[in-house]
C-alpha cells in the first residue's frame, strides 16, 4: 500500500497527502498495516530528496524522473527503510523490493531493483563509517 501510495503522491503531488487517510482506510482492513503504510509513506515523502539522492548516486545514466514509475516508488520505499529504519535489516527491505519489483514491475524490474539497492547499502555504510 506504501508503493501505491508513493505512486500516487509522484503523480499527483503532495496534496494527496492529506486524503492519505482515507486512501489506506479503503483499501487496508487491519489497523496496524494501515498505520505501517500510512508512516513510512509520509516519512518516505518527507525525506524524499535524501532517497533520490542515493538512488541517483546508484543509477548509472539514470536519472530518478526517468525511472518506471513503479520501480522509482520502490525505490523510494526501499532506500527510505535503508536509511532511516534500523529495526528492519537491509537484506529483508532489498529482497521484499525485489519481489515487489518483479510482481508489479516490468522483467527487469527485479534486477535493476537489486543493482541499484545494492549500491544504496553500501553507499549508507560507508557513509556510516
Amino acid at each position: 500500500m506504501a508503493i501505491q501510495a508513493l505512486y500516487q503522491l509522484d503523480a499527483q503531488g503532495s496534496d494527496l497527502l492529506a486524503r492519505l487517510d482515507e486512501f489506506f482506510a479503503e483499501n487496508e482492513p487491519n489497523g496496524a498495516s494501515r498505520r505501517l503504510a500510512s508512516e513510512w509513506t509520509e516519512a518516505t515523502w518527507r525525506n524524499l530528496a535524501r532517497c533520490d539522492e542515493l538512488i541517483s548516486a546508484c543509477t548509472i545514466r539514470w536519472q530518478v524522473a526517468r525511472l518506471a514509475p513503479v520501480d522509482k516508488s520502490i525505490l523510494r520505499l526501499a532506500v527510505y527503510q535503508l536509511q532511516f529504519c534500523e529495526d528492519i535489516p537491509p537484506r529483508v527491505v532489498i529482497n521484499e523490493a525485489i519481489e515487489l519489483a518483479k510482481r508489479f514491475g516490468s522483467d527487469k524490474s527485479g534486477p535493476f531493483v537489486n543493482g541499484v539497492l545494492d549500491g544504496v547499502m553500501r553507499k549508507i555504510r560507508c557513509e556510516g563509517s
